[in-house]
């Protein structure tokens, strides 16, 4: 049946007397069908590093909102995105990432794409009637790099610009561009999306959840700062332990799915992908400096093993809640505004989706 949220539910609320979103939103079929158009359709998608689309014909395969998508550097150094979907029977151009293809050629029946996406050559096709190659072109995507980070989007509703107005003048001592990708780790889990965006926003869970995490972090110190389409939870680090260096651990959430987490000489980088309404995969891309020395190397071997234990400490309160909020026992309760103005910023953008047609 198609989901009608209770108009209740979608208006706008003050973060002093915040409920958290109904948990239908968390487990009802036709809302995560729903959010596909309203969240993800309309919203950036973080996609690759420009590393990896640097040479003429480097490209990148991906989904985003349901459809195939290929970004692929032109002949003139233009990165450029398109529907992975040729134009004669829906076959695909690209199956995996590459490095310099001369062309998109469709694996269904060797219709041939140049790297601007320009039909050129379509096999005999000679005896189709008024059929020109040149009125053949792939449905073009929006695509655009920050600070290293390649985004792409099917029709974006706001500029990367926009998007991220304001985050890069608070980088100071954190050159992202000088970090190189080092690997992905990718994490199927039984929650829906928003479980584990929701679980992100808010440091009020670490002292209960986390246990090394909050020897790292300074609780007391622990805040979260709002934009327009993104929130930033930082915290100064402590100096026990602490094999990071000095400085500020920075948590950027950008709307609807993206996460930064920036610590001294590392950026890890999330994207929650929606797959069925109890289920979703979190891609962590790990970036660190070039050409490590033996102790840079340890601190690495560190970072991934307290990354590690960190999601694990995740996925397990995620899945239980996901549990919860399917069994009928709940519905929306309040939010701590001293601790959780992320989650609402978050449902507040969420709710504007759902008001909108």
């Amino acid at each position: 049946m198609p989901f009608r949220p209770d108009p209740d539910w979608l208006q706008p609320q003050p973060l002093e007397r915040a409920s958290a979103l109904p948990a239908p939103f968390y487990t009802d079929a036709d809302a995560a069908a729903q959010e596909i158009r309203r969240v993800f359709a309309g919203s950036w998608q973080l996609v690759a590093h420009a590393a990896q689309l640097r040479e003429p014909g480097d490209h990148i395969v991906d989904e985003i909102a349901g459809v195939p998508v290929v970004l692929m550097r032109g002949d003139d150094g233009t990165l450029r995105g398109f529907h992975n979907v040729c134009r004669h029977r829906a076959g695909p151009l690209a199956w995996c990432n590459g490095r310099g293809a001369r062309a998109l050629r469709c694996r269904y029946h060797g219709w041939t794409y140049t790297l601007d996406g320009q039909l050129r050559n379509a096999p005999e096709m000679d005896s189709a009637q008024d059929f020109d190659t040149a009125q053949v072109q792939l449905p073009r995507i929006a695509v655009d790099t920050w600070q290293g980070l390649v985004f792409a989007a099917l029709a974006p509703e706001t500029s990367l610009a926009e998007l991220l107005g304001g985050v890069a003048a608070r980088l100071q001592g954190h050159d992202l561009p000088a970090l190189v990708y080092s690997h992905r780790d990718s994490y199927e889990i039984g929650c829906n999306w928003k479980v584990y965006v929701d679980n992100y926003l808010e440091g009020y869970h670490v002292p209960h959840i986390h246990p090394e995490l909050n020897r790292l972090l300074d609780y007391r110190s622990y805040r979260t700062e709002v934009a327009a389409w993104y929130s930033l939870q930082w915290s100064p680090l402590e100096n026990s332990g602490n094999f990071y260096g000095q400085g500020d651990a920075l948590y950027y959430f950008i709307w609807p799915n993206t996460m930064l987490n920036i610590l001294p000489g590392r950026l890890q980088t999330n994207r929650v992908v929606a797959l069925a309404p109890d289920r979703c995969r979190v891609d962590f891309d790990y970036y660190y400096p070039v050409q490590p020395d033996e102790a840079e190397q340890q601190r690495r071997r560190q970072d991934q093993q307290f990354s590690d234990a960190v999601q694990q400490e995740d996925v397990d309160i995620c899945l239980a809640v996901q549990k919860r909020l399917a069994c009928g026992s709940y519905l929306a309760g309040r939010l701590c505004p001293r601790r959780e103005s992320g989650v609402h910023h978050f449902h507040e953008l969420l709710r504007r989706a759902w008001r909108e047609p």
